[in-house]
């Protein structure tokens, strides 16, 4: 009951490429190669914009004047 031998993924891969055949076999490995390197890349890209994103500008402000009517107060106040 052990590991399978040189002669038994042989005959599994003959067996594959009987029922498949050979061109089909070829297009589904290319198929599989083009998504992995689309992987590849997608990853890269995506760890390339995180770091070249600069942050957002901050808007601050100091005097109440420069406040619009609908801005929120975030100050806690307590109840007394």
């Amino acid at each position: 009951m052990g590991g399978f031998s040189i002669w038994h993924w042989l005959i599994v891969l003959l067996v594959v490429v009987l029922i498949f055949g050979t061109k089909k076999l070829k297009n589904m490995g290319s198929d599989l190669g083009a998504a992995v390197k689309g992987f590849k890349d997608g990853v890269k890209g995506a760890t390339d914009d995180e770091g070249a994103a600069a942050p957002p500008p901050q808007v601050t402000s100091a005097t109440p004047a420069a406040r619009s009517a609908d801005t929120v107060d975030v100050e806690a106040k307590t109840k007394g």
